[in-house]
């Protein structure tokens, strides 16, 4: 079934065309990916396919009844809402339903002596009943708490107004309430912004398993080879379209370019060779005495022919990239970066407690942890800009640092572009826009202010200004952010001949697999080393966890015992016919909320029996099988709470 196709479709805004001659075909349960430079037109895309934006001209057909749901980069949602009150608005038509049965049960309490109306209310209930079972009803709020702990939502961040978070915790939220809806496409713009390393790690496999289609824009590079099985690459206006995940497409991209390139070369040659012979035509018809209007002829004839050939496209081989290279400069010392006996807390929550590292020269490290674990405050102490409750931070001797924050260039946002280049690298107007030049500021964008530079820009402007510093020691705080995937790669080939140390924080895998010959992981308040690339360490962290995970000791959960369990079930036959609301006695008002506690308990019971079963797959990922362990015990508090409730009620 197509979900979504458009054909020749185009949109300008004023006089500056955006799209042009689009035509795509995606079909139900496909995983998309939109890459491209940034500019190129990806979100205008998405928001055409999300019936948000008209297509100036061409065709654009969307499956009838079926159920959108599109993530900008920048959600919004009323001011007073809590972000609790954001992630449960997907479940918004359950909790009204739910809310209109609690009011019928109150009223069928009040009024089983009326035989009639009781009758009609009971019906109305077992409909609205039925239709809440059918959404799923039971399980709104465990699917949200899924999705909460999964994207790693903390209940702090879930009872602040929304109007209060930041950007990156906005996103998430608005991420969190997307996953939750019950939609058949989801269209994600940069879903793994602001995201840690597990976050994203359960997205993938949530958008795997996946029931509907998926849309992804990304950079993330890892994000999209674990995730998507196709891909539109939209460049100049154009889409054009691949099978496979990213790797799959820089591969056959490469292939395709050289075949374009080749066969642009071989066109040229031809018509080079017919501009020759028209012009050897012209020479003969003229040497003549008269003229020889059959060679005339022959070149008249040749000139229509060169008219009509369709030409080639000479193909870009590259987009334009900047021209990164950091400055060489004297060693700094073997020693670079030591943190001895560190503490640290802010309020009630410690950070650090006798946590140390040791970089030395030459090193590349990432420093990488959970959101909030404490990474930025660690950088903060290395820079001097925040002190430790206790313990040392030392910065070696001779050690020249250049810092690349994902809060980059803060200062006066009035300045203009140019002047703050110049602040660093001391060169005449003409010298600095020449060299802007080469971090893509052409023109008259170079007198833009730094108030009105996008993320990528903002990080372009701080790398020209690195690259006229002495450093030999590089200190990145997401240092991927807001860059497209065209200008990471340029960062890569530029820190692999960086002859200095470097210290990272990232959640961009691809890179760090390509940086990273360590990793330093933020542990309960510890900084653990392992060495190797990131995925080796990654592993290595898991084994730990997976080995932390097996010393637990089980914990006593049970509070009704089986017999209590089983005389308490045999009661029920008595007063409620399983599976539907029974006739309320004069004295049991309560038998319709007894009949939705024991269904409630007996759902309980087959989700425990589920994950009992999936326990048993000794192929399953550890960190899958320690989930699934904490879900059954989550279930089955949940169960003894709600034997307790249909107790008290049995007694009541």
């Amino acid at each position: 079934m197509i979900i979504v196709a458009t054909r020749q479709i185009q949109k300008s805004y004023g006089a500056d065309p955006v799209l042009q001659n689009i035509t795509l075909e995606i079909k139900a349960g496909e995983r998309v990916g939109i890459v491209g430079p940034n500019g190129a037109g990806k979100t205008t895309l998405f928001k055409l396919l999300a019936g948000i934006e008209s297509p100036d001209v061409g065709e654009l057909y969307r499956a009838k009844g079926t159920v959108w749901a599109y993530l900008p980069q920048t959600p919004s949602y009323p001011a007073e809402w809590t972000g609790e009150d954001v992630v449960a608005s997907a479940f918004a038509a359950v909790r009204k339903l739910q809310e209109s049965m609690r009011e019928l049960e109150q009223q069928m309490g009040t009024c089983y002596e009326n035989e009639q109306e009781l009758n009609d209310l009971m019906q109305r209930y077992q409909k609205w009943q039925d239709e809440f079972e059918q959404l799923d009803g039971y399980q709104w709020e465990t699917r949200m708490s899924q999705v909460t702990e999964g994207l790693g939502i903390s209940r702090e961040l879930l009872a602040t107004p929304f109007a209060q978070l930041s950007g990156g915790e906005k996103t998430k939220t608005g991420l969190a309430k997307l996953l939750c809806q019950q939609s058949d496409v989801l269209l994600l713009d940069e879903p793994t912004n602001h995201l840690d390393v597990e976050s994203m790690e359960w997205l993938e496999e949530f958008l795997k398993s996946y029931p509907g289609t998926v849309l992804i824009i990304s950079h993330d590079r890892y994000f999209l080879d674990a995730v998507v099985t196709q891909i539109y690459h939209v460049d100049g206006g154009e889409a054009e379209f691949y099978i496979g995940n990213y790797s799959a497409f820089v591969t056959e991209r490469e292939e395709r370019l050289l075949r374009q390139f080749a066969a642009y070369q071989e066109q040229q040659k031809q018509i080079k060779k017919m501009k020759e012979t028209i012009k050897r035509l012209k020479e003969w018809g003229n040497r003549s005495n008269p003229p020889n209007e059959a060679f005339h002829r022959r070149a008249k004839s040749m000139e229509k022919a060169l008219a009509r050939i369709e030409r080639i496209d000479r193909p870009r081989m590259e987009a334009d990239r900047m021209g990164l290279q950091f400055q060489k400069t004297e060693r700094s010392g073997q020693d670079v970066l030591v943190a001895t006996g560190v503490h640290k807390a802010f309020g009630g929550k410690k950070l650090f407690e006798d946590a140390g590292f040791l970089l030395r020269f030459g090193e590349r490290k990432a420093l990488l942890g959970p959101n909030g674990c404490g990474k930025s405050t660690l950088i903060r102490m290395l820079l001097g800009e925040m002190e430790p409750d206790r313990g040392t931070l030392k910065i070696g001797s001779n050690v020249k640092v250049g810092y690349l924050s994902q809060q980059a260039l803060e200062g006066d946002q009035n300045q203009r572009l140019i002047e703050v280049f110049r602040e660093v690298a001391r060169v005449t107007e003409a010298e600095a826009r020449h060299m802007l030049a080469r971090f893509l500021f052409y023109g008259e964008h170079v007198f833009k202010r730094i108030g009105q530079l996008s993320g990528g820009e903002r990080m372009r402007l701080r790398l020209a200004q690195m690259m006229h510093q002495e450093i030999n020691l590089l200190i990145l705080d997401e240092p991927t952010n807001h860059l497209d995937i065209e200008a990471r790669e340029t960062l890569e080939e530029a820190l692999a001949d960086f002859k200095g140390s470097l210290f990272i924080v990232s959640h961009d895998r691809y890179f760090l697999q390509k940086m990273a010959d360590g990793v330093f992981w933020v542990e309960n308040r510890q900084l653990i080393h392992d060495v190797g690339s990131y995925e080796e360490a990654r592993e290595k962290q898991k084994q730990r966890s997976a080995a932390r995970a097996s010393k637990l000791e089980d914990r006593p959960k049970k509070i009704v015992t089986e017999p209590e369990k089983k005389q308490a079930v045999e009661k029920g036959k008595e007063t409620v016919v399983a599976g539907a609301p029974a006739p309320i006695p004069a004295k049991k008002p309560n038998a319709f909320k007894l009949s939705e506690l024991e269904k409630r308990i007996a759902m309980l019971e087959e989700k425990k029996s589920e994950l009992t079963t999936l326990l048993q797959d000794e192929n399953s990922d550890y960190q899958q099988l320690v989930a699934w362990q904490e879900e059954i015990e989550r279930v089955q508090q949940e169960m003894d709470e709600t034997y307790l409730a249909w107790m008290e009620l049995q007694q009541g």
